[in-house]
């Protein structure tokens, strides 16, 4: 494999960074939405999960 000099690798990052398509601000604020929704219903998923874990261990611990 040929190697690549610093200029030609600069050329290359400049002419890939180009392409780059960034989101809109609408599409941001779409996926930061849907992602705190998500995280708010997984918390409380996994709250009532080990809430429900916690219950059973300490009901198991009475029977010792």
């Amino acid at each position: 494999m040929a190697k690549t000099s610093p200029g030609e690798f600069v050329r290359q990052v400049q002419t890939e960074a180009r392409k780059v398509v960034w989101p809109s601000r609408q599409e941001t604020v779409t996926t930061a939405i849907f992602v705190a929704i998500m995280m708010t219903m997984l918390a409380l998923f996994f709250l009532g999960v080990d809430t429900i874990f916690g219950k059973i261990v300490a009901w198991l611990l009475t029977l010792v």
